[in-house]
């Protein structure tokens, strides 16, 4: 075995109401790949803020290259050679991919910023690991999958020798997680040594030499990836097993809910067609999943249907009625529920509490208010029993900051919200995305009690296990066009693969 390169000791770290990590101690060798692995709120992200220095640990000590190091921000980390992936976006969403790159390591001459070299290195790395990103691209105009490449590329940039990855692979297609895990394995060729925070086991076992496992905080076992089963790292996070399939009935199809005419929009900067054409329909009682690369519509069309956008053409009918113009709340309240793409950005205000986030759409609502006064008894009552009912682990309840809780909880919040409003259609865009393999089963159980309910369901997922394993129908979309619709039990990843890429295509008619 080679020398540590990072070494963890006994490490604690307390927030109001709960203890995130209690002696943890894990070590990570040079030209490794360490797995970190555990539920959500395990505490494996705050494990890794306190190594790259966003906070300090309570108790405990973190030896680089075996020496005893005091990291106290993340100008410390860079400077031991440790780069970080963020798994919430550390980016600037007004500023450009190249300005958000060099953010910190700028080169300046005579007080003027020089671009030309950052630049032909930012086009270098992105041509190199295959990531086609734009430098002069705003980060809010970008897709979140872009947006976590240029986290890599940013990381890659500072030429950091331990490289911390906290779910990179959480918004990429099969294609591209791929390609990830090969960029990764060509990294620790390179004589770079990674930790890999991930809750999906089989990438795991396709890409880690040793993985820790966390339990609430806690050390519960560290293996050589080589000598422990999917199985059993399961059983080890969360102390159950856990089924992942589903045997599906045939659906029960119900009355149009979504119904979505000649959407068509274009490109606000070349004049393309962002949107072509789109046509489909969703039944009550089916999951109809829209599935296809990043990039090629996905989002624009959802951000039509629910009312983000409105400059596009063509018709929006949901449950009979015509919501082409009609505002985002008056769709929230006539039988649409939305788990959108970016729960930062859509879905969560941050600096409210989750009892706030738990009741944004409805709170003008019986019984939360009476005579314009909002009833803090009745929005306590339903938040705790939301926080209960689909386990949202947050230190001080209800009353707890919504920033403060990891990224799965977060989301399982979203979710709880979404599934308990009153509506006829779910909108659900990477739903489980960020969760463990508990949250993940306990989520598809959700979607799929919608569907027998007799609700809608529009999933967008690109999760092509997700995708085969809880649809009725598939629609893959490419460019901006549905180029095929499919049933999952006719099809397979592989010609799943074709459609997306555009290398197949169908005359699709509704």
């Amino acid at each position: 075995m080679s020398q540590p390169v990072i070494e963890m000791r006994n490490i604690t770290k307390t927030f109001p109401g709960v203890v995130a990590n209690r002696d943890v101690s894990i070590t990570l060798h040079k030209g490794e790949i360490l797995a970190l692995l555990g539920e959500n709120g395990a505490g494996k992200s705050t494990l890794m803020s306190i190594l790259f220095g966003l906070y300090e640990a309570d108790a405990g000590e973190i030896l680089v290259n075996g020496k005893l190091t005091r990291i106290k921000d993340p100008n410390d980390a860079t400077r031991y050679g440790i780069g970080m992936v963020h798994q919430h976006f550390k980016l600037v969403p007004p500023f450009t991919v190249l300005e958000n790159v060099i953010l910190g390591v700028e080169t300046t001459k005579a007080g003027f910023l020089k671009m030309d070299e950052a630049r032909k290195r930012v086009l270098e790395l992105s041509e190199r690991y295959q990531f086609h990103i734009d430098p002069d691209a705003r980060i809010e105009d970008i897709s979140v999958g872009q947006q976590q490449r240029v986290e890599i590329i940013k990381m890659l940039y500072r030429n950091n020798d331990i490289l911390i990855f906290d779910e990179p692979t959480a918004v990429l297609t099969p294609q591209e997680i791929d390609e990830l895990l090969e960029i990764m394995r060509q990294l620790v060729q390179e004589g770079k040594s990674i930790i890999f925070i991930t809750h999906k086991l089989n990438e795991i076992k396709a890409v880690a030499d040793t993985v820790a496992v966390l339990r609430k905080g806690e050390l519960v076992g560290t293996h050589r990836v080589s000598e422990i089963s999917v199985e059993e790292m399961s059983r080890l996070m969360v102390g159950r097993t856990i089924n992942l399939s589903f045997d599906l009935d045939e659906p029960k199809l119900g009355e149009k809910v979504l119904s979505v005419r000649h959407l068509t929009l274009d490109h606000p900067h070349d004049g393309q067609k962002t949107l072509s054409d789109v046509n489909f329909d969703v039944h009550a009682g089916e999951v109809v999943c829209i599935a296809g690369v990043d990039g090629n519509g996905q989002s624009e069309l959802i951000n039509a249907v629910t009312g983000l956008i409105d400059n596009f053409t063509g018709a929006i009918e949901l449950v009979g009625h015509d919501v082409t113009k009609e505002s985002i709340r008056y769709r929230n309240t006539h039988g649409l529920s939305h788990i959108p793409e970016d729960r930062h950005k859509y879905g969560l205000i941050l600096d409210y509490d989750l009892s706030q986030n738990l009741l944004m759409q409805n709170y003008f609502e019986d019984p939360f208010q009476k005579g314009g006064r909002i009833q803090f008894d009745e929005v306590s009552q339903y938040a705790r029993k939301l926080i209960e009912q689909y386990d949202v682990r947050a230190g001080r309840g209800e009353e707890t900051i919504v920033r403060s809780m990891s990224g799965g909880n977060q989301q399982k919040a979203i979710v709880a919200r979404e599934i308990e409003r009153d509506h006829r259609l779910l909108i659900a865009v990477q739903p489980t995305r960020g969760l463990d393999v508990g949250a993940i089963s306990y989520i598809h159980r959700q979607i799929l009690d919608e569907r027998d309910e007799g609700k809608g369901v529009l999933l967008v997922s690109f999760e092509l296990s997700e995708v085969l394993g809880i649809s009725d129908r598939i629609l893959v979309m490419h460019h901006g066009e549905i180029v095929a619709s499919l049933k999952p039990s006719e099809t397979s990843e592989e010609e799943l693969g074709l459609y997306m890429s555009g290398a197949k295509r169908m005359e699709v008619t509704v």
